[in-house]
C-alpha cells in the first residue's frame, strides 16, 4: 500500500475520499464489537473503526505495531477537538500488517515515569514522544531563522575544521590521535574561533556557521560534551554593530517561535554592575531581589559574626524578602549558602515592628532604623545576609537570591528578560595556576579605558566583550579582536606566555596577522541552550536527538567504549591498566 495522507491532515473536507494512511499503532479500543486504533505517524494521530465483519484484521496487533491502512473517511459521531483529524475517522476497507514490535520498556506517552537512564538507553522510542519531536522540529525552525536572517544581510557560511591544533588555553580539549604522523594528535575544535579570525584576513566580510563543538568538561543539566552554536565574525565591525546583528537575529526567532516582540533595544549593563545588584554575571532580571551592600549600617556593630569585617577587608552584603520566611525555607536557603562554602546564613525577620531572628537580638535600634530604610521595609520582611569577600559573599548572595525566587515562585516561564552584560574583566585570577589568566582568550582587545595598562594594572583591566543573558543563563560571548600586533604581544606576556610557547600553539595564526587585518569582532551562542530554554525543558538533553548522559557516555551504544590492541597499536597508543 502506498501512503496517501499522513495520520495529522484529513478533515471534514476529505469525507468519502479512499486513503491509505501508514503508523504506528499508539492504542486498541474495543467496545461491543466494533473496535478503534489511534494510529501515530511524526504528523498527528488519526482514529480507525474496525467494523464488526472486518475483526479478523487486527486479531493480533498490539501497540507500536507498524500498519497500512486502507479506508473511508466518515465523520466522527463524538468529535475530539483537542486534535488535528478529531472530526473524522477511518472505516477500514483493509489492513497491512508492516512490522511487529516487542512490548516496548515505556509506554510511548508526552508524560511517562521511567528513569532517564531508560530513555536514554532506548532513545529511538523515546524520540517517538510527541513532546521531545517537538523540541526536535523546534531546534529545526530556530536554525532555518538564523540561516535565513544571516543570509539576508550577505553573511558567508564557512565550514571550518574538526580537526585541529590543541591550545593550553581555555578548557580541556577532545584529542584525536594520528595514525599517520606518529605521537600527533589532533584536537576537536572548542570553537572555531582562530580560524574565523583568519576568514576576516581572507577578505570574506561577514562568516557565520552553524557549528558542533567539542568541550571535554564536567557535565550539568546545560551542558553536553558536544554541542551545538550559532558563530559569527564581521570585518570592520565594531561591538555595537555585532551586538545590533545578533539582536536583529535572537528576535527574530522569540517573535516567530514565541509570538513576542521585543520593540526595545536591549539593556547594556556592566558586569561590575550585575555583580553588585544580582551577584552574577548572568542575572536574572524577571524579579527584584537586588543586593546591597551594609557595611555602613554595621560598622560600629556588636554582631559577633561581623566582628573585624573593615580590618580584614570584608563585605557585609544582603538582600531583602518581603515575606516572612519558614524555618523550612531558610534550612534550604542556608543549605545554598553551604554550596558557596560558607557555613550559615545569617537572617533578620520584621513583622509590625518586631524582631526576630539569628542577629536580631544583637541588633541595635540605630541598625534596625537603617535596615528598615536601606530596604524600604513597609510591613513584613525577611533580610538574608553575611560577611565575606565581596566577590565571594556577591556570588553566594546571587545564588541565595536564585532560590528565593524559586521558593516563592517569583518568575513566570513565559516571561523572558534578555539583555546585554558588558566591561567584562580581562582577566580572571586562577587559583590552580596561581596567576591571572585571559577570562575569555587571549586575543580579545582590551576596552579602550584600559589600553594603557591592562598588563599592569590586571585587577581592573577591562575586556572589550560581552555576553547575551536570558532569565538568567548564559546565551554566548562575544568580543572585538586583537589586530594590532603590539597590543597582541602585550597581552601574551600579561599572560605569561613565552616566546617558544606562542610560536609553538599560535604561531601560525600570529603570522597571518603580518598581511594586512581588518578590525574584527564577532560572537557565539549556544544553539542548545536557546532551544533548552524556549521549550522549558528542565534538561539539555531534551531538545538534542542523540544526546550523552551526565557521565559523558551514549547509553545506547556504550560509547566511549574499549577498542581492540590492534587499533591501538596502529596509532602507537598504550593503556594503562
Amino acid at each position: 500500500m502506498k501512503r496517501t495522507h499522513n495520520c495529522g491532515e484529513l478533515k471534514l473536507s476529505n469525507v468519502n475520499q479512499e486513503v491509505i494512511l501508514q503508523g504506528w499503532i499508539k492504542k486498541i479500543r474495543k467496545m461491543g464489537q466494533i473496535a478503534f486504533i489511534d494510529l501515530r505517524d511524526f504528523y498527528g494521530i488519526t482514529q480507525i473503526v474496525v467494523s464488526e465483519n472486518k475483526q479478523e484484521l487486527i486479531a493480533n496487533l498490539k501497540p507500536e505495531y507498524v500498519v497500512a491502512i486502507k479506508g473511508k473517511v466518515i465523520e466522527r459521531k463524538s468529535k475530539n477537538l483537542e486534535i488535528s483529524t478529531g472530526e473524522i475517522e477511518i472505516d477500514v476497507i483493509d489492513l497491512e500488517l508492516v512490522n511487529k514490535s516487542e512490548l516496548t520498556p515505556f509506554v510511548i506517552e508526552n508524560e511517562v515515569e521511567v528513569s532517564e537512564e531508560t530513555r536514554m538507553s532506548y532513545r529511538y522510542l523515546d524520540l517517538r514522544r510527541q513532546k521531545i519531536q517537538e523540541n526536535i522540529v523546534l531546534r529545526a525552525k530556530v536554525n532555518s531563522i538564523i540561516r535565513r536572517e544571516f543570509e539576508a544581510d550577505s553573511f558567508i557560511e564557512v565550514e571550518t575544521p574538526y580537526f585541529g591544533k590543541s591550545t593550553p588555553e581555555g578548557a580541556r580539549d577532545f584529542l584525536v590521535p594520528s595514525r599517520l604522523n606518529k605521537n600527533a594528535f589532533y584536537a576537536l575544535p572548542q570553537s572555531p574561533q582562530l580560524y574565523k579570525q583568519l576568514l576576516m584576513i581572507s577578505g570574506f566580510d561577514k562568516y557565520y556557521q552553524i557549528v558542533r563543538c567539542f568541550r571535554d568538561e564536567d557535565l550539568r543539566n546545560d551542558r553536553q560534551p558536544e554541542f551545538t552554536q550559532l558563530d559569527m565574525e564581521m570585518s570592520f565591525a565594531s561591538a555595537f554593530e555585532v551586538q545590533d546583528q545578533i539582536e536583529k537575529v535572537i528576535k527574530k526567532i522569540f517573535l516567530e517561535v514565541k509570538g513576542i516582540d521585543f520593540k526595545e533595544k536591549l539593556i547594556k549593563m556592566p558586569f561590575k554592575e550585575a555583580i553588585d545588584l544580582y551577584g552574577s554575571d548572568k542575572p536574572d532580571i524577571r524579579f527584584d531581589l537586588k543586593l546591597n551592600s551594609l557595611n555602613d549600617i554595621f560598622a560600629n556593630t556588636q554582631i559577633k559574626l561581623f566582628e573585624g569585617f573593615k580590618e580584614n577587608n570584608l563585605s557585609i552584603r544582603g538582600i531583602c524578602v518581603e515575606e516572612l520566611l519558614s524555618k523550612k525555607q531558610l534550612e534550604i536557603l542556608t543549605e545554598t549558602a553551604k554550596q558557596k562554602n560558607f557555613n550559615n546564613l545569617a537572617f533578620a525577620k520584621y513583622e509590625s515592628g518586631t524582631w526576630s531572628g539569628s542577629i536580631a537580638s544583637s541588633l541595635s535600634d540605630s541598625e534596625k532604623e537603617k535596615l528598615i530604610e536601606k530596604f524600604n521595609i513597609k510591613d513584613k520582611a525577611t533580610i538574608l545576609l553575611n560577611v565575606g569577600k565581596y566577590e565571594k559573599i556577591s556570588d553566594m548572595l546571587g545564588s541565595v537570591r536564585n532560590k528565593v525566587a524559586e521558593i516563592l515562585n517569583l518568575t513566570d516561564p513565559n516571561d523572558y528578560k534578555l539583555l546585554w552584560i558588558i566591561d567584562f574583566p580581562l582577566y580572571e585570577w586562577s587559583e590552580e595556576e596561581n596567576r591571572y589568566v585571559a577570562a575569555h582568550n587571549p586575543f580579545t582587545m582590551p576596552n579602550i579605558k584600559s589600553i594603557e595598562d591592562f598588563e599592569t594594572n590586571k585587577e581592573n583591566a577591562i575586556a572589550d566583550s560581552y555576553d547575551l543573558v536570558l532569565n538568567g543563563f548564559e546565551l554566548g560571548s562575544g568580543g572585538v579582536r586583537i589586530t594590532d600586533s603590539e597590543i597582541q604581544q602585550r597581552m601574551f606576556e600579561a599572560v605569561g606566555l613565552d616566546d617558544k610557547t606562542i610560536e609553538q600553539n599560535f604561531g601560525w595564526f600570529i603570522n597571518a596577522y603580518k598581511y594586512g587585518a581588518p578590525r574584527h569582532a564577532g560572537f557565539a551562542f549556544g544553539i542548545d541552550r536557546v532551544i533548552m530554554l524556549l521549550t522549558h525543558s528542565e534538561s539539555i538533553r531534551d531538545v538534542i536527538a542523540f544526546p550523552k548522559n551526565s557521565k559523558g557516555i551514549d547509553m545506547m551504544n556504550d560509547a566511549p567504549s574499549f577498542v581492540e590492541d590492534k587499533q591501538l597499536n596502529e596509532l602507537n597508543i598504550k593503556t594503562i591498566k
